[in-house]
This record gives structure tokens, C-alpha cells and sequence, in this order.
């Protein structure tokens, strides 16, 4: 039986993708993980019992497994792959990570697509906003769209050049997160969760990020030293409420950094 696409792990991507896309007969799946079966069939897409079954044929492959079995996946499967057809990684993974994916699928005489998922994909669901980038970019936006993703955008014909994007973005939206745990955590302790978050909202300014990255990193190189001294402090308060200052102490290491270079310049 063919298909157009071949799901290579059924996780919340996966599983997502199928249902709002309502693929059906259209997609064949399998995931290491037996209860995901289940899964599969409620989406009404055809659980596959092996990985050569569910990828027989494919001209397109959606591979969404845990970060470290990207690679392993595309080693593993590169050779049950149709000729031609497209391995779209969408795995969270470095460049290096999709380029030695890449050697394994075009080896095997199929194609790569490095692929980054750059929001979560509940709600957006087939709004999901998706980067490609490989030779073969452009093929593989055109089924995806043909499979109802909407909100695609072809960023290079390198392989890792999605992925930089994704894993550098990532270091402010999660490191964001962190931050945000470290200081709720200090807040609570301290009692004053409710007055930190109303100073922050008084204080938060509208401003693109290309000019926030600029004026940022100005106050960094113009300031550093002073503001490093001033995080020094903030660890020792974090200290005192037992809350392990790891993010604090990055961003003390971070401040002395842009003052050195700031003087050198």
C-alpha cells in the first residue's frame, strides 16, 4: 500500500501533525514505544509492525524522535528508504548532529532535509512555523504544504543552517525559562513574588529584538563590570534563600565577558 508521508516516531509532534492534518490512509507511522500503536489507530493513520513497513515506498518521511536518536534513526533507517525520497529531520539537534544524518540518508541514496520547529505545536498545530534548509528544500516544502502545513519558509540550501537558528533561538527562550525559574523560586522564598513581577511589568519596554540585542549588548560592554558586581550580590541573595543561583552566575561570567571586550574596543 502507498503512502505520501512515513511518520518516524508518534510523540506529540507526530500524533499532532496526523490528527489536525487528518492524513488517514495518507500516512503510515512507527515508534519504538508498542503503546504508541494505539495512538496511530485513533489518528487513523496504519501502524506499521516494523520500520522497513512503515517506510516501503515513502516519498516522504517525517522523522520526530527524542533528540538523541536523531541520529541513530537516520543511520538505522537510511537503508529501508525509497530512492529519492525526503528524510525531513525535525529533531532539536546541532548542525553537526544534521550533517551526520545527512551523510547517512544521502548515502543510502535518499534525500535530507534539515527541518526546525520553532514553537511548540499545540495550538499552532499545521501553523506551526517550520524552517528547511538542503538541496532538496524545496521539494519537501512543496509536499509539506501539499500535506496542509501552512507556514514554511526555505532558509538555505546548507543542512544545519535550520537547525543554527533553532538551537541559537533557543538559547534565549529557554534560558528565559531557567531565568524565570530561578527568580520565582528566590521570590517565593523572599515573599515577594507579587512586588518582582509588577516592578517588571513597570519596567518592560516594547522594543524589536534586533534593537534590544543591539542596546543589550551596548550596556554590557559600557557597564559590565559594574552589573557583574551587582549579580555577584544577586547570587549571595539567592544563596541566603536556598535557591541554587546556576543561571545568576552564567550571567555574572556573561557580564565580565562583554566589559573585557567592550574595553578592548
Amino acid at each position: 500500500m502507498t503512502c505520501d508521508i512515513a511518520l518516524i516516531g508518534f510523540g506529540e509532534a507526530g500524533s499532532t501533525f496526523a490528527k489536525a492534518g487528518d492524513w488517514r490512509a495518507r500516512a503510515r507511522g512507527w515508534d519504538r514505544l508498542s503503546p504508541r500503536t494505539a495512538a496511530m489507530a485513533e489518528a487513523g493513520i496504519a501502524p506499521a509492525t516494523n520500520p522497513g513497513e512503515a517506510l516501503a515506498g515513502a516519498p516522504l518521511v517525517l522523522s520526530l524522535v527524542t533528540a538523541d536518536q536523531a541520529l541513530a534513526a537516520a543511520k538505522d533507517y537510511a537503508p529501508l528508504l525509497a530512492p529519492g525520497a525526503l528524510w525531513c529531520d525535525g529533531n532539536s539537534v546541532a548542525p553537526e548532529t544534521k550533517r551526520a544524518a545527512a551523510r547517512a540518508v544521502e548515502a543510502a541514496g535518499a534525500r535530507y532535509v534539515d527541518l526546525a520547529i520553532l514553537a511548540p505545536v499545540n495550538p499552532a498545530r499545521m501553523a506551526v512555523p517550520l524552517l528547511l534548509a538542503g538541496a532538496a528544500a524545496g521539494d519537501a516544502a512543496e509536499q509539506l504544504r501539499a500535506l496542509g502545513f501552512t507556514n514554511l519558509r526555505i532558509v538555505g540550501g546548507e543542512v544545519g543552517r535550520a537547525s543554527a537558528i533553532k538551537m541559537i533561538r533557543s538559547v534565549m527562550v529557554k534560558g528565559i525559562e531557567a531565568l524565570t525559574d530561578e527568580m520565582m523560586a528566590a521570590a517565593e522564598a523572599a515573599g515577594v513574588a507579587d512586588e518582582v513581577l509588577s516592578s517588571l511589568d513597570a519596567s518592560e519596554k516594547a522594543m524589536p529584538w534586533a534593537q534590544k540585542a543591539a542596546y543589550n549588548l551596548e550596556r554590557m560592554h559600557t557597564h559590565g563590570l559594574r552589573r557583574a558586581a551587582e549579580m555577584e550580590e544577586s547570587a549571595k541573595t539567592l544563596q541566603a534563600l536556598g535557591v541554587a543561583p546556576v543561571m545568576t552566575r552564567g550571567t555574572v561570567y556573561r557580564e565580565r565577558e562583554a566589559a573585557g571586550k567592550g574595553s578592548a574596543q
